[in-house]
């Protein structure tokens, strides 16, 4: 009953945001062109954690005209020796300025015995895994009071001494750390695709009533025709079931078009509608 209340308590204070994309500053012109036809933007909090003028300017001129979700790099709530206590200091000191719904990181790591990886590494599926996870969020929250949503990563080799299947651990890793979910559709296709596995059974396994916010990227990487078709029908699964309060249209350094990322953008935004999770 705890966690149920946790969770309900979680959801209903976060506002219903809609369709946004993701910040790429040499988009900006473009992303602020159209500001009418986005409803969020999620930047990289790791480009303004030590920003110069033109960085500093570039970030008030997006909270002029968007809500900002922060998205960090570098937490590494998977690491057993702790959380670095400078970066730590510097996101809480970016977000307190932005006063963001909510921010996100990765479930996973990029810190080990001092070495950074520059990407996020999984965890193994172990009890161990799911108690520093646990023990990173309590320094955390004692930090940063905005919620944190994580999000899911995909790799290519799964990692031996598992104790507990995958939806398994991802459930036991929110509930213990307190966390919403940023659902990657398209981390969760290529990640079960590659292993043999139904993409809709997966999502069936997770902690719907955690999900907060859906990401899909702006063109899938390496998708055809009939797997963009999956990863819609997996979309409208996803909002279909969860409680959501945001979809995100994930851009690469390649932008194809602005037509093409607002097209997405519209598609997603009368899934959402449709679905009654805004007007």
């Amino acid at each position: 009953m705890g966690r149920k209340t946790e969770i309900s308590n979680l959801l209903a204070n976060l506002p219903r945001l809609g369709v946004g994309v993701g910040y790429r500053g040499r988009h900006r012109d473009q992303i602020l062109q159209n500001q009418p036809d986005i409803d969020f933007v999620e930047i990289l909090a790791d480009d303004y954690l030590f920003a110069g003028p033109d960085k500093r300017e570039e970030l008030e001129r997006l909270t002029e005209h968007f809500t900002i979700i922060p998205h960090t790099l570098n937490l590494s709530l998977g690491s057993a020796e702790g959380l670095d206590g400078g970066y730590l200091e510097q996101v809480s000191d970016l977000l307190r300025s932005l006063r963001p719904p909510w921010w996100s990181e990765h479930i996973g790591y990029t810190r080990a015995g001092g070495i950074q990886f520059g990407q996020p590494a999984p965890l193994p599926y172990t009890r161990e895994a799911v108690d520093v996870v646990a023990r990173n969020m309590i320094t955390v929250r004692r930090k940063i009071a905005a919620p944190l949503i994580l999000e899911n990563v995909d790799y290519k080799f799964d990692l031996p001494g598992a104790e507990m299947s995958e939806d398994e651990f991802i459930r036991e890793v929110l509930g213990w750390g307190g966390c919403g979910m940023q659902l990657n559709i398209d981390s969760l296709f290529r990640h079960t695709t590659d292993r043999g596995r139904d993409p809709f059974q997966t999502v069936a396994g997770l902690p719907m009533d955690r999900v907060v916010q859906v990401q899909i990227d702006e063109v899938s990487e390496g998708s055809n025709s009939d797997d963009e078709r999956v990863i819609w029908k997996l979309l409208d699964a996803v909002i279909e079931r969860a409680p959501i309060r945001g979809i995100l249209i994930e851009q690469h350094d390649k932008l194809s078009s602005i037509e093409g990322l607002l097209d997405r953008v519209a598609r997603a935004r009368e899934i959402g509608k449709r679905h009654r999770r805004w007007n």
